[in-house]
This record gives C-alpha cells, structure tokens and sequence, in this order.
C-alpha cells in the first residue's frame, strides 16, 4: 500500500522522456530473434510484460544480452530454436501469448504455454480461430484459456480472414503465422489497428503489402538484423499529458513519443476535447516520433464511438479521467475489448473514479461519464486499488493529483507491467 501524493499549487513542470514502446519493444524481441545475425534495440522497456517475451526466446535458445535499456540478439533464424526444458511463462502479457501462438505455430517440437491468473482468465479463441485454419496444432484450456500446448507442427497454410474485431494482436499472430505459410495470407480489417508488425517486418527486410484495410504476405526472405531505436510509449505519455491537462499551472513536455497514426488517437481524441496539444521535433521513420507539449486547459465532453477505439485503446481509462474534468458528457461507446483486457476496464475504471466522487455510469460497451466534477476523497483516507492492472493503477495515481484528500492505493506493483518507474517520473514533474 502507498500513500498517493497531490499535486503542488504550482502545478506539474519540466521535460520528461517516458520508456520505451511496450508494443515496439515485444515486436523487436521477436523479428531479432527470427532474423539472422546481430539486432541490437535502443530504449527497450525493460518492464515485465517485455521480459517475459525475452526469457522465452532465451529458453527456446536465442542468444540475448541486456544491458539496461540496451539489448543486443544474435539471431539465427525460425529453424534454429531449441526445444525448451519447461513450460513458457507468459506471465501477465496477452501480447506474448497472441503473437508466440502464431510465431511458433510452426515448430517441430511441443511448447506447453502459461501465463498468471489473470492472463488465464483472458479468451485465446480469437487467435485460436485463425490460426487453426492456417494448421496450427494448438489445444487450450477449455478451447479458450491458458494453460494450452503449441503442438509440434510441419505445415502452415495461407488463409484469407476477415477481421471479426479490430485487434492488433490478433492480426500480429496472422502475419507472424503467414510469413512461414504456404501460398498468401490475406487478412481484411473493417477498422484499423496498430501496425507495428507490418512496419517492423519490412524495417528487416520483409516484404508485406497493406492497401485500404486489405493486408496480403506470403512466405519470407531471410530476415536480417537491425538496429531498432524503440520511441517513448505514446501509451505511458498519455498518463501524464492528461495530468498536465487537469492539473492547474502545469506544462510538461514529453520527449521522442511515438505517434505512429494507428496509436495516436488519444491526441486525436484529447483535441477534440479541446486541448491544445505541441508537436516540435517530429521525425519520420520507421515509427515516427516527436515532442510534445502540454499544459492545464479546460476541457469538453465528446462523443467517443468504435471508429475511435482501436487506435486509442489502451488510453480509455486516462481519457475518462479527462472526461470528468471536462464540462459536459463523455459518451464512450463500442469498447467492448475492455472488458477483456488485465482488467473489466470498463467495471474498474467506474468503480475507482466513483470513490473519488466522479460522477460515472456503466455501459455494456463503454460509460457514461458526467464531467465538471472535482474529484475528492473520503473524510478519511480514500482506498483505490489497481485491481492488478497496471493502467488503472496509474489512472488512479493522475487522479490522486486533483483530489482534495488523502488518498491510498493497494496493488502498486502491477504498475511494473508497463512503467516500472512511473511514480518516481511522477515524483520529477512535482517538484
């Protein structure tokens, strides 16, 4: 349990580089340990969700050498992998799982999969669906849930599939299973997900068409390493662009984030709220990236719909905290997928909002949050918990900063998925 500090009257100040992409820095693991030769990756996240992916590619027998957020990965190839001594731990990380279900769907050995509680409570069948029709061999438990088995497996097929849901997971593990699948996979999405699989693939050589949400890859050269500077993680940004925004007197510039137009709908979404958000610095590349500075402004309620869930998923629980210092409605619709995240998104946001006294409902796909409302806490100490979710429990910390009491949080270790050093980052702007 840790006590939340509030913000000073003088507001939040200074420059702030946030770590690395959690989404780049899995990605990056993954095509170096596939590629042949040396990939050696800049500002890797070292957070637990990354070193899940990167101990299971040290048990699979790859080469990988961290020095803090430098690593470097001798790469030898898909064929090369080593049968592992014991099952894989995915730990809490969905992404591990739905993209090693299709990277290694094609090897000759057996790999028995695991991941923690919470992770084995989150639905696989999404993934499951596709790439057994590509010929994947792989049994879950419950045909939807970890613990499961990737079977030892000699053929992959390519397949046409209509996305069912934007996801970027889903579409990850597709194009990891069709880079090693006989014929072309096609995979047609009805609204865009992140893509930093299919930028990353060609950053090492591969060769995979995207043209109006039709995404079509066949068999691959052989890649080759790279060297990968991973951008500040627009998602960890995100915490404390609101923070500047809800916080009187602050102004804050976050340095190198990523804003990469599939991740970036939560600047959209905040200027349409009314903040009038800095961009200096922007340099295109592979992923493009900038500066960017933010200070406390009012803000009003929009319309938030399932066009604009997929690009800003992840930040839904900092943008309802937005909202409720926003005059008027937010109205989030068509996000169901937080109900299948770490947490019921949804359900804990709401409930941890509640208890500073926002005022917020609900909705089968999304809520309702009524804004203008300042937030406080109980006569006594206010108890906030992160549910083991490692974005509710920064939510609730960016709200601590506006409440007008003391407040407490348990669970303060799930912030260590994503941002290991968040409330030490938090700390550095209050000063």
């Amino acid at each position: 349990m840790i006590r939340l500090t509030p913000a000073p009257t003088t507001g939040l100040h200074g420059q702030l580089t946030v770590p690395g992409d959690k989404s780049i820095s899995h990605r990056a693991l993954m095509f170096g340990a596939i590629a042949q030769g040396m990939t050696e990756i800049e500002n890797f996240l070292d957070s637990d969700d990354v070193l899940h992916t990167m101990r299971i590619f040290q048990d699979l027998g790859v080469q990988i050498t961290q020095t803090g957020t430098h690593v470097r990965i001798q790469g030898q190839g898909l064929e090369h992998f080593q049968a592992p001594n014991a099952p894989l731990d995915m730990g809490n990380s969905g992404t591990s799982t739905r993209l090693l279900m299709g990277l290694l769907s094609k090897q000759p050995f057996d790999m028995t999969i695991f991941g923690d509680g919470s992770l084995s409570q989150r639905p696989m069948q999404r993934v499951l669906a596709p790439l057994s029709q590509m010929g994947a061999q792989i049994t879950l438990t419950d045909g939807d849930k970890l613990p499961g088995v990737i079977h030892a497996n000699q053929a992959l097929t390519g397949i046409t599939y209509e996305m069912p849901m934007a996801s970027a997971q889903v579409k990850s593990a597709i194009i990891l299973a069709g880079m090693q699948a006989a014929g072309q996979t096609t995979i047609i999405e009805k609204l865009p997900s992140r893509d930093h699989t299919e930028r990353m693939l060609r950053q090492f050589g591969g060769q995979i068409q995207a043209d109006h949400g039709v995404i079509t890859l066949s068999q691959q050269p052989t890649l080759m390493g790279q060297h990968v500077v991973v951008p500040a993680d627009i998602s960890s940004a995100a915490f404390f662009i609101v923070a500047a925004l809800i916080t009187p007197n602050s102004e804050i510039t976050l340095k190198n984030v990523g804003i990469n137009p599939t991740r970036d709908g939560v600047l959209r979404l905040l200027r349409r709220m009314g903040a009038d958000l800095t961009l200096t610095h922007v340099n295109d590349g592979y992923e493009p990236t900038a500066d960017i500075t933010v200070r406390a402004q009012p803000l009003h309620g929009i319309q938030i719909t399932a066009a604009d869930i997929p690009s800003a998923v992840d930040e839904i629980p900092i943008l309802a905290l937005a909202a409720t210092q926003a005059q008027g409605d937010t109205v989030i619709s068509g996000a169901a997928e937080l109900r299948v995240k770490e947490t019921d998104r949804i359900a804990t946001v709401v409930a941890e909002l509640t208890k500073l006294g926002a005022d917020i409902e609900a909705l089968p796909d999304g809520m309702i949050i009524h804004g203008g409302t300042p937030l406080h806490g109980s006569n006594e100490s206010t108890l906030l918990e992160t549910h083991g979710d490692h974005r509710i429990g920064m939510m609730n910390a960016v709200a601590a900063l506006i409440a007008h009491q003391d407040v407490v949080m348990t669970g303060e270790d799930a912030m260590s998925v994503s941002y290991p050093g968040f409330l030490a980052d938090l700390m550095q702007v209050m000063r």
